[in-house]
């Protein structure tokens, strides 16, 4: 259980949480340069409140629901959720798409605040607003990524715990560096993340179906290897056919 079952969840729940607050800080640093501190906090706490709200509202509601069904559906949306991380992640290794860069995004997220205080500088609610749905947005993910790889194993606390403790992690750094974490590895965390998220998206599928996974909880690192060595597999395909094009 310990390290077929929780140690990749928790490490999911860890490397997913890592991702997503990186990515809400940026925006808030960005707000934080252009208008100040207060709204990009502001804006930031508000945000917090209203996951905290959803978290306390829906969490108790799992229990009502059959395990099998809780486990199909969690199942689904987890493999949705990872092939779309991976497929991101396999199409920016292959060179396709363009890596995401924090410090593009953060330049972008300032110019776009400072066109709007040239026409409207008092209006410090919209950097407020940018910051609360950066929060909001990222940490809906990160909830439900949560949920997901804890709920049906008693892993919901260490999930959340690990989750809450990467997003620390980014604010403390983003708070004393006062720039974007431009040097975070994204792709590769994403990759990771997205194998991991598929793998456990086939496990729960077949656990809500009934289907009787080999070995068990050793079915789930049997997954992310499978999903690894394919997606690389692609990418490198997808390499070898691009550089056979450029001429």
């Amino acid at each position: 259980m310990i390290w077929t079952s929780a140690a990749p969840a928790i490490a999911t729940a860890f490397l997913s949480s890592l991702v997503e607050a990186v990515e809400a800080m940026t925006i808030v640093l960005a707000v934080a340069s252009v208008r100040g501190w207060r709204p990009a906090v502001m804006g930031a706490l508000a945000g917090l409140a209203v996951l905290v709200v959803l978290v306390l509202t829906l969490g108790p509601l799992l229990d009502q629901i059959p395990l099998h069904l809780l486990q199909l559906v969690i199942g689904v949306l987890l493999l949705l959720f990872g092939m779309r991380w991976l497929r991101k992640a396999m199409l920016r290794a292959a060179g396709v798409v363009p890596l995401h860069d924090e410090a593009i995004a953060f330049a972008t997220e300032t110019k776009e605040l400072r066109d709007q205080a040239r026409h409207e500088a008092r209006l410090n609610w919209l950097a407020g607003l940018a910051s609360f749905k950066a929060v909001v947005l990222e940490g809906l993910e990160v909830v439900f990524i949560v949920i997901a790889v804890g709920t049906g194993r008693g892993l919901l606390g260490a999930a959340s715990l690990v989750a809450l403790a990467a997003c620390l992690v980014v604010v403390v750094i983003g708070f004393l560096v006062h720039r974007p974490l431009a040097q975070v590895p994204e792709n590769t965390l994403k990759f990771a993340v997205g194998v991991m998220l598929s793998a456990f998206g086939v496990f729960w599928t077949g656990e809500g179906l009934g289907v009787p996974w080999p070995g068990g909880d050793f079915a789930i690192p049997a997954f992310g290897a499978l999903f690894l060595m394919v997606a690389l597999s692609a990418v490198t395909f997808t390499r070898r056919l691009r550089a056979q094009a450029s001429p």
